[in-house]
């Protein structure tokens, strides 16, 4: 039996629910699991529903024959076949937990992704991601060649169709054209002291001043930098014992964490995007 994904956005009104599951009740389809949410403060009514079918379907078939119901409620609807894994490229600098977390998930399958490339302005990882039979990318970035460089970064998207750009601690601030031609494409990590502690050792700050939390934010990359819409968050309590060395390796698990959920939950289409500023995130 093959397993799909359908996701729902439109205006709250009565009857979607029972639309979508007698449409697919009609087309021989089990449905395995169902989420829905009404935000009220919009009146947006969102719906991800998994289901399976031993008929044989394409998604072009299940897509045409939903397209009454989409209309009728005015829907932006979208049918994923699970079987296909959400092609990713994964963008890094210098520090590889992220990446190397990545990789590892994906390996193993806990993640329903394909990292199709790598992209780097450095080569500190070029050894680790070419062992794994993935294409590396070395794109070097100044003030003077950054639009040649997010180009070039484009252009592989476009190649190897990939749905997804992550940055697993990728050190480069990205144009604002950049971040529209990707909107609702690109996940950012970082460590949640921002904006309090900018520029150069961030725990330094955060243990000068006494913090006593630390934690990391995956989002979604807008123009507004570290602002966009928030995928997942974390913490962790630390003390008066704790060193700024001891905060940046607990620090850096946290945000392998938060990072490796997020991707999850986009992959396994889980997040919907509420007025561009908020997500509304399904289990």
């Amino acid at each position: 039996m093959k397993t799909y994904v359908l996701t729902v956005a439109c205006r709250a009104q009565k009857g979607i629910v029972a639309s979508v599951s007698g449409y697919l009740a009609d087309a021989g389809c089990d449905i395995i699991d169902s989420s829905q949410f009404t935000d009220s403060s919009t009146n947006t009514f969102f719906m991800r529903v998994c289901f399976q079918s031993d008929a044989i379907h394409s998604l072009e078939e299940l897509k045409c024959g939903f397209a009454d119901i989409e209309a009728k409620f005015q829907m932006t609807a979208s049918f994923r076949d699970q079987s296909q894994k959400m092609k990713v490229i994964v963008m890094v600098s210098r520090f590889g937990h992220c990446l190397n977390d990545l990789l590892y998930r994906s390996r193993i399958g806990a993640l329903p992704i394909d990292i199709v490339a790598v992209i780097s302005n450095h080569t500190d990882y070029k050894k680790v991601v070419v062992n794994q039979e993935i294409p590396f990318h070395e794109i070097r970035v100044t003030p003077q060649n950054k639009a040649e460089a997010e180009a070039r970064i484009l252009r592989i998207v476009e190649d190897t169709g990939a749905e997804l750009v992550v940055l697993a601690r990728y050190m480069q601030i990205l144009s604002d054209d950049m971040c529209r031609k990707m909107s609702g494409k690109i996940i950012n990590i970082h460590h949640s002291f921002l904006p309090s502690f900018k520029g150069a050792n961030p725990y330094k700050q955060a243990f000068e001043r006494g913090v006593m939390l630390i934690g990391a934010t995956a989002h979604y990359v807008t123009p507004d930098l570290d602002e966009g819409p928030i995928i997942g968050q974390d913490v962790a309590r630390v003390s008066h014992r704790d060193t700024p060395d001891q905060m940046v390796t607990r620090g850096r698990d946290i945000e392998r964490l938060v990072l490796s959920s997020a991707v999850k939950a986009h992959a396994e289409d889980r997040i919907f995007l509420l007025d561009n500023a908020r997500t509304v995130v399904f289990d």
